[in-house]
């Protein structure tokens, strides 16, 4: 009995002693305050079960939406969705696909990421664009490319690396950095 319960201390002191090698829980808050324009970047839908007319815009074509309602992810879950309207048309050359004012239907999402710091990293998506009844899926999001690299970062300022003090603060500093680099 005695040798069992000392065969247990030790594995209980080895075990307690051993590094743990997990990512941080630490995750940089995302808040963004409701009637703020922020700018989505149109990505490559993978497979999509139907095509759209939004599916001919270029990758990386800016969305500006307003949104209708505050996003806190301190308070909002994963999965939260949210509503907004876009600020200006969706044109592909000379022509208008959806008008300024359609609903934007978008969700707050908690994506992995081996490169982040933290392991985790929140980012808003839109996810459908209603215009007139008629609805477009489509996936955009705050960042030009899901890719989020620590070379990115070493080469400027990637948005997803700074201190999430809201989302429209880190876009104007973004697109300050942006403008001093042209």
């Amino acid at each position: 009995m005695r040798f069992f319960l000392r065969a247990v201390v030790y594995a209980l002191v080895l075990f307690a002693a051993t590094p743990a090698f997990a990512q941080s829980a630490n995750v940089h808050p995302l808040r963004a305050s409701a009637g703020a324009v922020l700018t989505f970047y149109s990505q490559t839908r993978l497979n999509p079960p139907s095509r759209n007319a939004l599916d001919a815009l270029p990758k990386g074509t800016e969305l500006k939406v307003r949104l209708h309602e505050s996003i806190d992810s301190r308070v909002d879950r994963d999965g939260f969705e949210f509503h907004g309207s876009l600020t200006s048309p969706l044109m592909l050359g000379s022509e208008v696909l959806v008008r300024a004012d359609a609903e934007a239907h978008g969700l707050l999402v908690l994506l992995r990421s081996r490169n982040h710091p933290e392991g985790f990293r929140y980012e808003l998506l839109i996810t459908r664009i209603t215009e007139n009844g008629k609805n477009y899926e489509l996936t955009a999001s705050l960042n030009p490319s899901f890719v989020d690299t620590t070379a990115a970062a070493a080469a400027g300022v990637n948005p997803n690396l700074m201190p999430r003090e809201g989302v429209e603060e880190r876009q104007g500093i973004a697109a300050k950095t942006a403008e001093r680099r042209d």
